[in-house]
């Protein structure tokens, strides 16, 4: 779709070439972006002109560009000591997107855009990713993903920030992970999408998105107990409603899913 309110678009070569103000947006794919009217909108800062490395892989951590696009990121090769990565390739399939979208959103954009049923952000959250935070001064500041999206449609980000990056720990791609998601319809988007993850120490995280307007995370130092999950899970106050689910729905959901996770964790092996 036009945005016929965008007068200037910016092609930066730097960061202090990232200005933002009142009615001025990142662009990244575009994806959403473009798919819909934003008469709010009047110019845009191209940041794939920066041209971040998409992926760059350290000893403890493995850091996505915001621009990363992702299909780069389910072309990553899999690897025998990473067991979680699996999630990258069932969270991107949550996204049930047309072959233009696949090749040109990106994971910054899905993560900056803020729905619940946002898959990167479902990923990410269940990874324990941490965003980082430039700002066109030179400042940079992190944030757990899942602490980034606050909620629908609303971040973490102050009006003059953008996402630079987002890394994902090492020690949580060697974690066990289990994956459970559900919608209304076979090419719906999600009504909830709950992720288990056990670390080497044996700590227990249960992740649940797209029933919930942000993440939530429920944190436990082993595989807990059916009661255990049960009373964490009474502690979420707030279940999403909209024409893909209403709350009821994705509570009831949610808890089946959250105690087959439980289960199978518990079991031990391969999740």
């Amino acid at each position: 779709m036009d945005l016929v309110g965008v007068t200037q678009i910016t092609v930066p070569r730097t960061r202090g070439d990232v200005v933002l103000s009142a009615g001025v947006r990142p662009l990244g794919g575009g994806s959403w972006l473009f798919s819909e009217q934003q008469p709010e909108v009047t110019g845009l800062v191209d940041l794939m002109a920066l041209g971040w490395e998409p992926v760059v892989e350290t000893p403890d951590t493995l850091t996505i560009a915001a621009t990363c696009l992702i299909r780069e990121l389910t072309e990553i090769p899999l690897r025998p000591e990473w067991p979680a990565q699996e999630l990258v390739r069932l969270c991107a399939d949550s996204l049930l997107m047309s072959f233009k979208i696949w090749n040109m959103a990106t994971v910054g954009g899905n993560v900056c855009t803020a729905l619940p049923a946002g898959a990167m952000t479902s990923l990410l959250a269940g990874l324990d990713a941490v965003a980082v935070i430039w700002d066109a001064e030179g400042g940079e500041r992190r944030a757990a993903v899942a602490e980034f999206v606050t909620g629908v449609r609303t971040t973490a980000m102050g009006p003059e920030e953008f996402l630079r990056s987002i890394e994902i720990p090492v020690k949580s791609l060697e974690a066990r992970v289990a994956f459970r998601r559900i919608a209304l319809s076979n090419l719906g988007r999600s009504g909830t999408l709950v992720i288990g993850r056990q670390d080497a120490d044996g700590a227990v995280v249960v992740t649940v998105t797209a029933s919930t307007p942000a993440p939530v995370q429920l944190r436990f130092d082993g595989v807990p107990t059916a009661a255990e999950l049960a009373h964490a899970l009474d502690g979420i106050d707030v279940w999403y409603d909209d024409p893909h689910g209403a709350p009821d729905w994705r509570e009831a959901v949610s808890r089946l899913y959250a105690e087959q996770i439980r289960v199978e964790l518990s079991a031990g092996g391969a999740a």
